[in-house]
């Protein structure tokens, strides 16, 4: 009896192991996905005068609803004319900008000067060209003063660019291109309105940066001007919503 009793938990135990076999079997498969890139957001915007240009950026690194940290700078200085801002991904545009400055360094020893800033401006353009398979997941605005006056440079990640008055890039870019159009660009203006100095673009970028922070979460925390003229470079730092 004992025997028979024990065959049939054993028995028991068997349907029930093969019953859970055959569910797992009958399941779905589960899709595991992985991506090279992440978007650390921040805005970024460059505006360029008749010989200055101006350079914002804030300086919040995220992921989500997670802030890594307040305080990163997304502008790299390359020369003394000309800076470079880079949204996107963070890590990408720490390489990028360290390759950047390698080849102006290689540049500066063959020819004994700083490269202009319409060279810099190709020499990205090729070398986010050089990783169109790959590409950088960065979203560049190179700006400078040259003998034409200032100058900014928009860019696609990879390598697609053009000279505007002015631009911006990030996560609050749409934000912030419809002020400088109508600021700006006097568009669609039917009252003559004077054209901003540099100290008033200056004001514009404080005011488009903390206009974004209240509806854009991945800009924030803090911001940083900088301002190249015959002076050189200039930077100046503000307070943006830190929630």
């Amino acid at each position: 009896m004992a025997m028979a009793l024990a065959q049939a938990h054993f028995s028991s135990e068997e349907a029930e192991v093969e019953a859970v076999a055959k569910a797992i079997a009958m399941q779905a498969p589960i899709e595991r996905r992985w991506g090279p890139y992440d978007d650390n957001g921040g805005t970024c915007l460059g505006v360029s005068g008749e010989d200055y240009v101006v350079l914002a950026a804030d300086t919040r690194l995220s992921k989500g609803y997670s802030i890594h940290t307040r305080n990163c700078s997304k502008v790299s200085q390359l020369t003394d004319k000309c800076i470079i801002s880079s949204c996107g991904m963070k890590s990408d545009a720490i390489t990028l900008h360290k390759n950047l400055k390698a080849r102006i360094v290689m540049y500066e020893h063959k020819h004994r000067r700083q490269p202009s800033v319409q060279a810099i401006a190709q020499l990205l353009s090729t070398m986010l060209y050089g990783r169109r398979f790959f590409p950088y997941y960065t979203f560049n605005v190179l700006c400078g003063v040259d003998e034409l006056g200032g100058a900014v440079y928009h860019y696609d990640a990879i390598g697609n660019f053009e000279r505007c008055p002015y631009s911006t890039s990030g996560s609050g870019s749409s934000l912030v291109m419809s002020v400088l159009d109508a600021q700006l660009g006097k568009e669609n203006q039917t009252v003559v309105t004077p054209k901003l100095d540099k100290a008033g673009v200056i004001e514009l970028a404080k005011d488009v940066l903390s206009s974004v922070g209240e509806r854009d979460i991945y800009t924030g925390d803090y911001a940083e001007i900088f301002v190249i003229d015959a002076g050189g470079v200039s930077k100046v730092d503000f307070d943006l919503k830190q929630d």
